[in-house]
């Protein structure tokens, strides 16, 4: 088998063009290297990233804490299945309880395996603990929703390129507009008996950062509690500081029944998820009924812990809740004066801009291009919609450099 080295950024593209399945779309970068809130390619080329891998790389890439964490506890013992009990386990399930306010977590490995392990909780919650009957339990849920891209959390999105061809799917769920009390109660005055949880992004990310009126969030918390039905917050994207709050629904006061978390929970560094919950829901899940081979490995645990340290220690949170308002104020000023822009929306470091041409235009992809060119990573959703999702370890001085790079770009931008 030959070693390939050295290759150019051209033809590393066209490597993954040949030997990979074509399932995402990539921007034309080819990167090598990251640290802190930079990204280089192969070529050397610097580039702020605004993106963070989708909000995983919170803490900077990189952070040398959790390498530290990664390489130590992989060299000590990285897996042992859950056939065992590993010395990392307990103490990361005691830390996790402890830091998000919750009797107990279920440890999984990615985002959408935390989406499954939540609908599998609550619908068994639902039978058990409610008493709906078999197989009629349901689970509301909103439109424009991204949860993962497994068979059952595809069979109740709105997105055609998700779905299309991808059936049978899994019936049980319920679909309402985001951020709509109206239609929430609606259903719930109708079928509540049979409703056993209402799943919901706080702020839905990959629609293009679309951020709910003050108060939905507790209104319908208010509402799934009067029609005992579990509240479930997935906080994947939006939780981990990236809204200017530990969780998005901080800012409405709300505990989710069930959370929900991803990407960020590791730094970047390892996939990890988790779902937490009281004790009167978790305990419907019993040996044998769910699980994964590395779902709470040691490795994961180690750079769990170190990873939300790092969220507490260096305030995280608060630097996201502050850069944020600097960011849509510098924003909200192109907003007025160029008319390529209408639009910019988010909390903390999750924010977007909505580009002034039809959802199938190139713009926004071709915005996305010449701001690499000039330096600084971000990508396009939902055609018109850029998402900007720096890491949260940004100085107000990189973030005005790249709110300058984002101003001079779209201004000498042409269509």
């Amino acid at each position: 088998m030959q070693t390939i080295t050295n290759l150019s950024s051209q033809e590393l593209m066209q490597l993954e063009d040949q030997y990979g399945a074509h399932n995402y779309h990539p921007l034309p970068v080819v990167l090598a290297k990251g640290e802190g809130v930079h990204v280089w390619d192969v070529e050397g080329k610097k580039y702020y990233d605004f993106l963070s891998a989708y909000s995983a790389v919170n803490q900077g890439h990189c952070h040398p804490r959790i390498t530290k964490a990664l390489v130590d506890q992989a060299g000590q013992l990285a897996l042992t299945s859950r056939a065992f009990y590993n010395d990392k386990l307990g103490a990361y399930e005691k830390f996790m309880s402890e830091y998000f306010g919750f009797d107990k977590i279920l440890p999984m490995n990615t985002g959408a395996e935390g989406v499954e392990t939540a609908i599998k909780i609550c619908r068994k919650w639902g039978y058990e603990k409610k008493g709906i009957a078999n197989g009629e339990a349901k689970i509301i849920v909103c439109g424009e929703n991204f949860h993962g891209r497994t068979v059952t959390i595809i069979s109740f999105s709105s997105d055609p390129d998700a779905k299309g061809n991808f059936g049978p799917y899994t019936p049980g769920f319920v679909s309402i507009p985001y951020n709509s009390i109206e239609a929430l109660q609606k259903v719930l005055e109708a079928e509540g008996k049979n409703v056993a949880g209402f799943l919901v992004e706080p702020i839905q990310g990959e629609a293009g950062v679309n951020t709910p009126a003050d108060g939905f969030l507790k209104k319908a918390y208010d509402l799934c509690q009067e029609h005992k039905v579990l509240f479930i917050g997935d906080e994947i994207q939006t939780g981990i500081a990236r809204t200017g709050k530990l969780l998005a629904c901080d800012y409405d006061g709300v505990k989710p029944n069930i959370l929900i978390l991803g990407k960020a929970l590791s730094g970047g560094a390892y996939p990890v998820s988790a779902v937490l919950a009281d004790n009167h829901i978790m305990e419907v899940i019993k040996p044998g009924q769910h699980g994964s081979t590395y779902g709470g490995n040691p490795l994961a645990c180690a750079v769990a812990m170190e990873a939300l340290k790092i969220v507490t220690e260096e305030k995280l949170a608060e630097n996201a809740f502050e850069l944020g308002n600097i960011f849509r104020e510098r924003m909200q000023n192109l907003v007025d004066t160029c008319d390529l822009v209408t639009l910019v929306r988010g909390k903390g470091l999750l924010n977007a801009i909505i580009i002034n041409d039809t959802p199938d235009s190139s713009t926004a992809w071709d915005i996305c291009v010449a701001l690499s060119e000039n330096g600084l990573l971000a990508k396009p959703t939902h055609g018109n919609i850029i998402r900007f999702a720096p890491p949260l370890v940004m100085t107000k001085e990189q973030l005005n450099e790249c709110c300058d790079i984002i101003e001079n770009t779209i201004r000498n931008f042409k269509k």
